[in-house]
Formats: C-alpha cells, sequence, structure tokens
C-alpha cells in the first residue's frame, strides 16, 4: 500500500495533511464496499484480442477474460449481469483504474516489475510469454534475424517493452489497436509481429498463411487481475475467489468454453491456464 505517511510527512500542512491522506487510504481500502453500494462491478477488458477479450457480432463481450468477469459479478451479487465491461487498449490499462474509471482490470494483463510498482495484482490464472508470428514465405525463426528489419508491437504491452530494451537494433512499428498491428502485418508493412503467444496461436490458426515461427521470446510470464494500488479489500476478495475456482477448476472449464475453438487440439491447456491441478507447474 502506498505510504501516506511518508507523503504527509514531507508536505507543508503536516498534520492536515496527514488526516487527508489517512482518510484517502481508508477510502481505498474500503472500495469493496463501494462496489457493493453501488450495485456494479467495473472491470477493464479488451474488445479486439480473441479469445481472451473482444466484442461479437451482437456487440456483446466475449472470451476468456470475460468468463471470469462474469463469475466475479456473479459472486459479488449473485447476478452476471451486475458486470459493466469498459473496453479498454493495452496502454491504458492501469490509467483506467487510476482514474477510478474501473474497479479492476483484466484485459490479459502480465505481471512485470514496472507494473507492480503501480498496481496490485491478484493471484494469476493464467501463464504466457512473448511470441513472434512471420509469413510462411519469409519466417523470421529467430529474433537476431529481426536486427535492422521492422516488426510491429502494440503500445504498452510486453512485446514493446522487451524489444526497446534487448534489442534496439529492431525497428519497432507500433499501433493502439490490434485490429490495426495485424491489418498492417497482413500488408506486408513489416517482417513480422510480435505479442503474446497465447494470443498469437489463435490468429495464426485463422490465417494458415502465418505461423508462429518464434514460440517462446525471453521468460514466461504470468496473467493476473489488477486493481488499483492499496486497494486492499478488494484485492484480497478477489485473491479469495481465484483460489475458489482453481479448486474448482473453473479455467480449465473456462478454457473449453471460450478458447478451445480457437487453439484447436493441438495446444496443451495446462501450458496456459492455472488450476489447481496444474498449479505446481506454475
Amino acid at each position: 500500500m502506498f505510504n501516506f505517511k511518508k507523503s504527509a510527512s514531507v508536505a507543508l500542512l503536516g498534520l492536515s495533511a496527514l488526516f487527508s491522506s489517512s482518510a484517502l487510504a481508508q477510502e481505498v481500502d474500503n472500495s469493496l464496499q463501494e462496489v457493493k453500494d453501488r450495485g456494479e462491478l467495473r472491470i477493464a477488458v479488451f474488445s479486439d484480442k480473441p479469445p481472451f477479450g473482444y466484442v461479437d457480432r451482437e456487440g456483446k463481450s466475449q472470451g476468456y477474460d470475460i468468463e471470469l468477469a462474469k463469475h466475479l459479478g456473479k459472486a459479488l451479487f449473485g447476478d452476471e449481469n451486475k458486470v459493466t465491461f469498459v473496453l479498454t487498449e493495452a496502454q491504458n490499462r492501469i490509467n483506467v483504474l487510476n482514474a477510478n474509471k474501473v474497479d479492476i482490470t483484466l484485459a490479459n494483463f502480465t505481471v512485470t516489475p514496472e507494473r507492480i510498482e503501480q498496481v496490485d495484482f491478484a493471484k494469476p490464472y493464467m501463464k504466457v510469454a512473448i511470441g513472434l508470428v512471420s509469413p510462411n514465405k519469409a519466417s523470421i525463426t529467430d529474433v537476431k534475424d529481426l536486427d535492422g528489419k521492422v516488426l510491429i508491437v502494440n503500445k504498452g504491452t510486453t512485446a514493446e517493452t522487451y524489444f526497446e530494451k534487448n534489442h534496439p537494433n529492431v525497428q519497432l512499428q507500433k499501433y493502439d489497436h490490434n485490429s490495426e498491428a495485424f491489418a498492417a502485418l497482413k500488408d506486408g508493412r513489416a517482417a513480422a509481429l510480435a505479442h503474446d503467444n497465447t494470443m498469437l496461436y489463435a490468429w495464426a490458426k485463422n490465417n494458415p498463411e502465418f505461423d508462429v515461427s518464434v514460440q517462446v521470446i525471453g521468460p514466461e510470464d504470468v496473467i493476473a487481475p489488477a486493481v488499483k494500488k492499496g486497494n486492499k479489500a478488494l484485492l484480497d476478495w478477489l485473491n479469495a475467489e481465484i483460489t475458489t475456482l482453481q479448486s474448482q477448476e473453473f479455467f480449465h472449464k473456462s478454457y473449453d468454453k471460450s478458447m478451445k475453438s480457437f487453439y484447436g487440439d493441438n495446444i496443451n491447456p495446462d501450458n496456459i491456464v492455472i488450476d489447481a491441478s496444474n498449479l505446481t507447474q506454475e
């Protein structure tokens, strides 16, 4: 939790600032009750990242993250329709929390040291790594082959951060939206596209002229829900719910319902989802 005492000690108004900070801390910590009083749970999700979060032809949010969000609404209010989906882009996942536009960010949110400084993550429910997709006719099978070439990434993603830090010779072409990024790849505007391998598997299955030519780049990470920094009451509730869901194999069931059709039978769900049956593999 943010150290409000430390902030107050450097404030010009001293004691008065301390009381103000303590009041803010209490407000943040009790936000679970505020959610209950409001009567709805606001959750940030993607609109264009199947199979995790996307909008179907009827304008409804669907996907793996959506299944979790609906359950959280049902657990809190007894009704999965008590969830309001707030559509977001990767670079805004933290902003919507800090601006109090949402209570929880799902949106396929990878846990990183930098993000831990800005939000509080709950228990993870999924595993992920950066992957690379490229055209079959000009396959990129090694990251070093990207030196001097153009690579597509999305703003605010681990792929962007990783390549900026570790491969300065790669020319990054950045996009706000997944749909724009993949359209650029299909138009031949770059040699490859880097993103979460879990999403690339699904995209490549529907675009057979492309292949996930490098499946894992850098370390494997985990994906978890996030709440605003210091929001302990909501975080504790969320952790308890995820623990219960894992004991019930909820995430494997959700995989079968919302993801298997995107991946086919070639992907082992244990390599993606985190449930009680495979927690030791995390």
